[in-house]
Order: structure tokens, then sequence, then C-alpha cells
């Protein structure tokens, strides 16, 4: 039996190819710890969002994971949380939260986002 503790509810924007693709290559390489997470795709439920605490426009930018004791975590600790849960991922989980990385890799996401939210005419705000 799984601990609800345990599970991972990972909520990702599936109008995205790469995002789709990501969730895939995760799944693989977590095997037997991809039974423990839930992926919701964000397409048409901001209500559903707005209930946990996630702003529907924030979600299209960052990726959001929101833990078996309800809280939610946003962007790189959502990353990390989720590729910490995977032994071959859990070094990249530790090199992205260094002190150095980080910001560095914050800056990059957050740039190709807002490209492909951009490209596809799906930008918030705009």
């Amino acid at each position: 039996m799984v601990d609800s503790s345990d599970r991972l509810r990972v909520y990702y924007d599936g109008s995205c190819p790469s995002c789709i693709r990501d969730r895939q290559q995760y799944e693989k390489l977590a095997g037997k710890a991809a039974d423990n997470v839930e992926w919701v795709d964000i397409t048409g439920r901001d209500e559903e969002l707005k209930a946990v605490g996630i702003d529907p426009d924030a979600a299209l930018q960052e990726l959001h994971v929101q833990d078996g004791d309800g809280r939610v975590h946003r962007e790189l600790d959502a990353y990390i949380l989720l590729m910490s849960r995977v032994p071959v991922l859990k070094p990249l989980a530790w090199l992205i939260g260094l002190p150095v990385i980080r910001p560095l890799l914050a800056k990059a996401y957050h740039r190709m986002v807002t490209r492909r939210l951009e490209r596809t005419g799906r930008m918030p705000g705009k």
C-alpha cells in the first residue's frame, strides 16, 4: 500500500509537447517510483488550481508539485522534489539546488518557457 505522504501531484501543461515528453522521460527513468506520482494536466482547470492555491497563469509559466502533506512547491523547488525521488536523477536534483547553479538555471528556465508560450500565443497577460 502506498503511503499518501509519499504521493506527489504534478501540475503540468498537457498542451505542451515538450512537457509531455518530459513527463514520459521521467516515468521511464522513475520506474516504480512513478507509481507515487499523479500527473494533472492544468488545461481548463483554473478553479481546481485556485482551490489548492496555484495561480493558473503561474501554472503555465512554472512547474508546480503538491506533496502528500498538501504543500505546493514551484519552479526549481518542484523539479528538485520530483527528481530527488528517482535514484538516477538525485544527483541532478542536488546540482540544480546549488546556490551558484540555481539562479542561472531559473533565469534560463523562465526565458525558455516565456518563449514557448509567446510562440504558441499562450503567454498570460497578453
